[in-house]
């Protein structure tokens, strides 16, 4: 596929790490934007049902086929994924009602608008978010979590890693959550059960996903899809809405047309004292969006207080930023 995730690694179907952060992001500063047909006009966010994408109960058909990486930041515990290239080759095995996985590979664009919105492929920024959670120890035992824009899952994976009590995953894409959200999670949850029992490597995928404890991992986790409008309404609609001590989003801010169903479940779904960790770059040229445009929305509709916390220069610019209740911080702060 044209999008793939350029990261400068060889695929060994035998070695379950395969780069550090470094390489993973090497050839990612030749990509300035996410692409488009109308270069610098805000994209047409098109309505996408809701839906709750409940596990199967045998879980190992998700897996089959796949070959597992895995990232290994800092002090971060190992977060496992499926390899791109592999599930672009085993595609036409895999089920995908949206058809995104042949029409990205036609398109040969990372972005189809109203159809699929990047969430194969691993942004740079989500590293950075990582990374900028490991340097700060910010913990999550306890806590309820949401993913936003999960993608591969990575920022979510982390925190059910690190105790969290639930954690939520959304994506735009069905496909998206069915093929490589829900996969990942799975690879995450054996490689724990694994360690637990001394092993020292990784287990075939055949063997993952089997075990009591997968299904009381899983326990924890919810998965969604559609888009943020529909997304927000489902959970309303369905008894007392969940409120996120946490919310992890990044490379969630290219379209200036998502801002405003984005700060609606912002501000309806983060709980009084929670945070959203917002990772972004400056500006995303060809898509017209980025952190000051967001940064000038949330400022106008005065509920959240922003605050910068990480700067990253290496090629294009890109920031980590703190989302909080502005009337919790002047509580703090009184």
């Amino acid at each position: 596929m044209a999008f793939s995730f350029n990261f400068d690694v060889q695929l060994d179907a035998g070695d379950s790490c395969l780069g550090d952060h470094a390489t993973l992001l090497a050839s990612e500063e030749n990509k300035t934007s996410k692409n488009t047909e109308e270069a610098g006009k805000p994209l047409e966010r098109t309505l996408k049902e809701a839906k709750e994408h409940r596990p199967p109960l045998d879980c190992r058909p998700l897996l089959e086929n796949s070959v597992c990486e895995t990232l290994s930041l800092g002090t971060l515990p190992p977060l496992c994924y499926l390899n791109e290239s592999v599930l672009e080759q085993t595609a036409s095995e895999r089920p995908d009602q949206e058809k995104i996985l042949t029409q990205t590979a036609a398109s040969h664009s990372d972005l189809i608008a109203g159809v699929y919105e990047g969430g194969l492929r691993i942004w740079e920024c989500t590293f950075d978010l990582l990374g900028y959670l490991e340097s700060e120890g910010v913990t999550f035992s306890g806590k309820k979590v949401l993913d936003l824009g999960c993608g591969a899952g990575l920022l979510g994976i982390l925190a059910l890693k690190r105790g969290a009590q639930e954690v939520h995953f959304q994506d735009y894409n069905s496909t998206v959550i069915e093929a490589l959200t829900l996969p990942n999670v799975l690879l995450n949850i054996e490689e724990e059960e694994e360690e637990g029992e001394g092993k020292s490597s990784s287990p075939s995928p055949k063997r993952r996903a089997t075990g009591l404890q997968t299904r009381a991992e899983l326990a924890r986790c919810r998965f969604f899809s559609g888009d943020w409008a529909s997304f927000l309404t489902l959970l309303l609609s369905s008894g007392p809405p969940p409120k996120y001590d946490m919310i992890l989003t990044s490379e969630t801010i290219y379209n200036t047309a998502s801002y405003p169903a984005l700060h609606a479940v912002l501000s309806q779904l983060l709980a009084p004292v929670g945070q959203v960790y917002l990772a972004t770059k400056a500006h995303y040229f060809g898509v017209g969006g980025g952190l000051h445009l967001f940064q000038s929305y949330v400022e106008e509709k005065n509920i959240f207080s922003v605050k910068r916390v990480k700067d990253v220069e290496q090629g294009l610019q890109r920031h980590v930023v703190l989302l909080s209740f502005k009337e919790r911080d002047a509580i703090h702060t009184t």
